[in-house]
């Protein structure tokens, strides 16, 4: 790899901003494609299809054999609220490779012994998440059914464009969630954006059936094109 191609792959890594770099099997010759070029380029579908399964791969273009290398951000899931659900959640999303974060106030439930191996953050949303570079490979789960939890987060992965946002409780809660949120001035459109109530319609009753419906959830958003995401069924009590 060339030196200038390599300084500016480390760059955009840095930046945590996915980056395809492409090589001619035949000629050696190398390109690099960062992601705010992707829809203009004449590769973009499969490059758009290989970042989004985070795997690089030989391809067949007309005569030519390409390698995609892709390099993508490590996916990071933030969970806010330190309940039962989260239990189950946390670990499962770490089997699967995610950066795990934990955030919650309530230091009885935000602590090592209910979390252990998971990083707790025992502060409000509003403390912990401006600092911590929310963006778009990073997922948010509102857990907490409390909207002093809850807002804060919601409103923040709406502005930093996360690919996944959900949150805990039933359509009568969630309608007056969105009142809330309208009034803080999110838009229809943007609020459309969560996942409510959360995961995916998998007959999910218990907390780690329901932590399984929204990791699944979770899976869907990072891997399959957005239109053909499900949209989210299991419901919790108000």
């Amino acid at each position: 790899m060339k030196q200038d191609t390599l300084a500016q792959l480390n760059v955009e890594r840095l930046a945590r901003r996915p980056v395809v770099v492409i090589t001619n099997i035949a000629t050696g010759e190398q390109r690099l494609v960062k992601a705010a070029d992707i829809e203009k380029d004449p590769l973009r579908a499969e490059l758009d299809k290989h970042l989004r399964m985070g795997r690089s791969e030989l391809i067949q273009v007309g005569d030519d054999n390409l390698f995609l290398n892709i390099y993508a951000p490590t996916a990071r899931l933030i969970i806010v609220g330190a309940v039962h659900i989260s239990q189950t959640l946390a670990p499962l999303a770490q089997s699967l490779g995610y950066d795990v974060c934990i955030v919650d106030p309530r230091t009885a439930f935000a602590s090592p012994e209910r979390f252990p191996d998971v990083r707790v953050i025992a502060d409000w949303p509003e403390t912990v998440l401006p600092p911590m570079n929310v963006d778009r490979y990073t997922a948010v789960a509102a857990l907490t059914h409390d909207p002093k939890g809850d807002d804060f987060a919601l409103l923040h992965a709406l502005g930093r464009d996360c690919f996944y946002i959900g949150a805990l409780g039933s359509r009568k809660t969630h309608g007056k969630r969105l009142d809330r949120l309208k009034a803080a001035g999110e838009s229809d459109n943007s609020l459309s954006r969560i996942r409510s109530p959360i995961g995916m319609d998998i007959g999910a009753v218990s907390p780690p059936e329901i932590a399984v419906s929204v990791m699944a959830q979770i899976t869907a958003a990072l891997r399959l094109p957005t239109s053909s995401i499900n949209a989210p069924r299991v419901s919790v009590p108000a």
